[in-house]
């Protein structure tokens, strides 16, 4: 029996990989989704460097570069097992991302697939720069992988609060939980700010009245995607919640035993192109599920 695409326009995939432990989750789940969607796989690895170190030390950074090119060539041969043609790129140079991107663009990549690096205490909280500038500048969707992630395509949450960037992702969730029979959640979180006011240039009445209005703001938001994702036929949940918006859609997808996360690129406020916004960037750092970033045009 043929194995059915969990999702649509995949028809090209580039794979980061630093050949570490943490990029085992997105070369695993790389593989099997181009499998079985029979997309083009590209398999690229950066070796960051600049010409003021390979001066000061050629052997570490041509060492560097063979093993990028030795893992590159391990995982070509480990995705052919499987039926996957995978073309491999190795690059060295400064500015890692922007050998991502630029293979993306040049290849019209229609998705990229990142591992994310295990962090503890502070660290935990700040996404790799690389990972961040990949999604802030590609113009393509970009799957974050946890290590021990696996990408079922059947729990799937999306999170909304009105903007276009959360339309995008809503409209990519019920696409998807669609085509799979997945089960979608819909959540709408009001800031806890906004539900405890503390702002003494407001009295009382007036902060009252904008809590109420960011919750009835949410309750439309988290109705409409429920809305869509019914009259397409879709299983959905939809629930509206106050507090940190990153605690409650990763408690809530950890809650519900979700396998996959979508979320738009920008967050409420919306931020410049380099950078998500933070709740996005939260979610993807502390999540233990796979991130889908869906980008708008």
């Amino acid at each position: 029996m043929a194995e059915i695409c969990p999702t649509a326009r995949v028809e090209k995939l580039l794979l980061s990989t630093d050949g570490s432990e943490y990029s085992e989750g997105a070369e695993r789940e790389a593989i099997k989704l181009a499998k079985k969607c029979s997309s083009t796989l590209w398999a690229i690895s950066v070796v960051e460097t600049n010409p003021e170190f390979e001066a000061l030390a050629p052997q570490i950074a041509e060492k560097a570069g063979k093993t990028a090119r030795e893992h590159i060539e391990a995982l070509q041969a480990r995705a052919k097992k499987e039926g996957v043609d995978c073309t491999g790129i190795v690059h060295q140079g400064e500015d890692s991302y922007k050998y991502i991107v630029d293979e993306a663009a040049k290849n019209k990549i229609t998705m990229i697939i990142l591992g994310r690096r295990g962090r503890t205490g502070l660290k935990r909280l700040m996404m790799g720069s690389v990972t961040a500038r990949v999604i802030g500048h590609a113009a393509c969707n970009v799957l974050v992988v946890p290590r021990a992630a696996k990408v079922e395509f059947k729990n799937i949450l999306v999170a909304t609060d009105g903007s276009k960037y959360s339309a995008a992702a809503a409209s990519e969730s019920i696409g998807l939980a669609k085509r799979n029979g997945s089960k979608l959640t819909v959540i709408s979180v009001v800031p806890s700010e906004l539900m405890t006011p503390t702002d003494i240039e407001f009295s009382m009445p007036q902060r009252e009245l904008i809590a109420e209005k960011e919750m009835h703001a949410a309750e439309k938001n988290a109705k409409a995607v429920k809305d869509a994702a019914q009259k397409a036929g879709v299983a959905v949940q939809a629930f509206v919640m106050s507090g940190k918006p990153s605690d409650a859609i990763i408690e809530t997808a950890r809650e519900k035993g979700v396998d996959l996360i979508v979320q738009g690129s920008h967050g409420r406020t919306g931020l410049e192109k380099l950078l998500m916004g933070s709740v996005a960037e939260r979610v993807i750092v502390l999540s233990t599920c796979a991130v889908l970033v869906v980008k708008t045009a």
